[in-house]
């Protein structure tokens, strides 16, 4: 997200950018200063970084006195994170769990802003320091097992790799398909979602189709309880994968996230934090544990049967039941993109390697592996991609099938630390 438009037109008409924070970051250490701070210093980092601010609605003028001042060295930006972690320890008129979460917050944004500064920093320690989780390399033995589950649920002539792929390739959704698909599954998901929490009134979301884009999908959450869903079509989407991102993407996921929170913390309660998304903290990490587990907590046989009818009329054989054991089965092997991140940033092993690794035990095609290393490399989500292993674990033990938990994780201010602790 680059803000540069209106510095480079001041550059051109002669007038000298200031070099410093704007003031709300400088001083002031009540709750809606060390807040207004937080929020600067985000915004600050994200003048460095295309797409670390995931998504902002908070006051506008923040954001005009950021893009009113040249970009601040990552370097002070990370020397203000110490000064308002510390100003956030003792700040008045903010209770434990909100001084604690933001706190984590300021604390994956420091670590950050000294990576950007050139601070050697081993790739699990910058992992670990911003998410709040250890990064570790998943287990070949594991993968191996599920590859022996799978070859059950794909009988047939061939290696396993190519019995799914086959699998896959039957299944596949023509791009034409795919969006007026997923919206009629959002549609059904909604409903299962409004018996779960209470939607916001007015809160609404718009899909649309995009292409050259290294992650499946995306919500771009805009505020005013609004989202933008993009899904890639350049990426191969069996019908039963429509049913998977819409409960990630929409409902359960991020868009109900976003808009109860909006809703609830923002609006009724003043917690002007919430306003923004930040990519290298510990918020995203429960944003898509709550987006990964979302699914396993409104689905029944009901719902199956409904959407596996609506898929038919869409023509597409969605074949859930099937599809969901197949899930089930993969469920070790999805964290295996993070693994690709450890080998190229921590082990040193070639982008050729990481390749290798992820198309054996992912059972992937060339293109989706260079889509996996693609993703590990990029500047911005690199580090991102412990997020939907760890988080989907720690919070599904945190639910542990009571939907009141769930419940929990989209209206309030949970802390990563929270998580394990509440598992058995």
């Amino acid at each position: 997200m680059s803000q540069r438009g209106s510095i480079s037109h001041r550059l051109a008409s002669g007038e000298r950018p200031e070099t410093r924070l704007p003031d709300a970051i400088e001083y002031g250490c009540g709750v809606t200063d060390v807040v207004e701070r937080y929020l600067t210093l985000g915004l600050s980092l994200g003048r460095h970084v295309d797409g670390l601010v995931d998504s902002y609605y908070g006051p506008p003028e923040l954001a005009a006195a950021v893009n009113a001042v040249a970009p601040v060295d990552p370097a002070e930006l990370a020397a203000h994170a110490d000064a308002l972690a510390a100003d956030v320890a003792g700040a008045s008129g903010i209770d434990v769990q909100r001084r604690g979460w933001l706190s984590d917050q300021i604390h994956g944004l420091g670590t950050y802003a000294r990576v950007l500064a050139g601070e050697s920093l081993s790739y699990a320690d910058e992992v670990e320091q911003c998410y709040g989780v250890r990064p570790q390399l998943g287990s070949e033995a594991v993968y191996a097992e599920a590859h022996e589950q799978l070859e059950d649920l794909l009988p047939g002539d061939g290696s396993l790799h190519e019995r799914y792929e086959a699998y896959r390739r039957e299944r596949a959704v023509e791009p034409a398909r795919m969006v007026p698909a997923l919206r009629t599954v959002i549609a059904l998901l909604r409903t299962r979602t409004e018996a779960l929490v209470a939607l916001p009134d007015g809160e609404q979301l718009v899909v649309e189709e995009v292409r050259d884009e290294p992650w499946w999908a995306f919500n771009y959450y805009q505020g005013g309880l609004r989202s933008r869903i993009v899904v890639n079509s350049d990426q191969q989407t069996t019908a039963a994968d429509l049913v998977t991102l819409a409960a990630h993407e929409a409902y359960p996921g991020h868009h109900t996230e976003h808009a109860v929170k909006e809703q609830l913390l923002v609006r009724d309660q003043g917690f002007l934090e919430e306003s923004i998304q930040l990519v290298p903290t510990p918020q995203p990490l429960v944003s898509e544990g709550i987006a990964e587990h979302g699914l396993e907590v409104v689905m029944d046989d009901e719902l199956e049967r409904e959407l596996d009818a609506a898929l038919t009329a869409h023509g597409l054989d969605g074949d859930l039941a099937r599809a969901f054991a197949i899930g089930r089965a993969r469920h070790p092997i999805r964290g295996i993109g993070l693994d690709v991140a450890l080998m190229i940033h921590e082990h040193g092993l070639s982008t050729e390697e990481a390749r290798a690794h992820y198309e054996r035990w992912a059972m992937s095609t060339p293109e989706r592996s260079a889509s996996a290393v693609r993703f590990a490399t990029d500047p911005t989500w690199r580090a991102y991609a412990v997020t939907y292993s760890a988080g989907k674990t720690l919070c599904s033990r945190y639910v542990a099938g009571d939907p009141a938990r769930f419940r929990t994780l989209l209206t309030e201010q949970v802390r990563v630390g929270d998580l394990p602790a509440a598992g058995p």
